[in-house]
């Protein structure tokens, strides 16, 4: 059922709402989200385009811009995991 970068197709509701809930989180860099779901970042950004409302997307786009914790490779090498244990919820 693809259709192309178009993700919200291939995703159950539980994974798309995950999948946002991750990008929203300040601490969650992009790369999990490529690891647990194959989505990289452009792909994220497409997919919270078309799930969010205008404004909120425009408000994420502006949170998670330039964001050091956004990005695997602009962390401080001490940062060596993207979540608490206790909060995963896959």
């Amino acid at each position: 059922m693809s259709k192309g970068n178009n993700w919200d197709y291939q995703l159950e509701p539980s994974e798309l709402s995950r999948i946002i809930e991750m990008a929203w989180e300040d601490r969650t860099p992009f790369e999990a989200i490529k690891t647990l779901y194959g989505m990289d970042e452009q792909a994220v950004i497409s997919l919270m385009r078309r799930q969010l409302k205008p404004s909120s997307f425009k408000l994420w786009r502006q949170r998670v811009s330039g964001r050091v914790t956004k990005h695997e490779r602009l962390r401080e090498p001490a940062v060596s995991r993207a979540y608490c244990p206790t909060q995963y919820k896959r």
